[in-house]
């Protein structure tokens, strides 16, 4: 099971940090994505990392102002976001595939576990 917080508002040019927390003792054999998705659009991938936390991958949207990390002894990945821009604005979701490591071109169908998603809102 994954929980994400974190979200909240905030003006552009500012930052938030995501958390997502899993449930379990297998957290480590996950490759862990975040996706988003705003109003009246669809679900598009923002960032990836493998389930040893050594390679990352991004969306070239948040590319240089998102990173992703991950620590495995507390089951939570991270999404830390700077620089934030109102088309930042959406719903922010974690998942997990049972990977080595997962990339923008997996699509979300491939992710095993979702989590409920957390708000994001940058007003301008």
């Amino acid at each position: 099971q994954l929980q994400a917080y974190g979200g909240g508002l905030v003006q552009a040019g500012g930052s938030l940090r995501l958390s997502c927390a899993a449930s379990g003792r297998t957290f480590s054999r996950y490759a862990m994505g975040w996706f988003r998705q705003a109003p009246g659009k669809e679900r598009e991938f923002v960032a990836a990392i493998s389930r040893s936390g050594g390679s990352t991958d991004y969306a070239d949207s948040v590319k240089g102002r998102f990173t992703i990390s991950r620590d495995n002894a507390k089951n939570t990945v991270f999404l830390q976001m700077n620089s934030l821009k109102p088309e930042d604005t959406a719903v922010y979701s974690c998942a997990a595939r049972h990977s080595i490591m997962t990339y923008s071109s997996v699509g979300p169908n491939e992710y095993e576990y979702w989590g409920q998603g957390t708000l994001v809102t940058v007003s301008s």
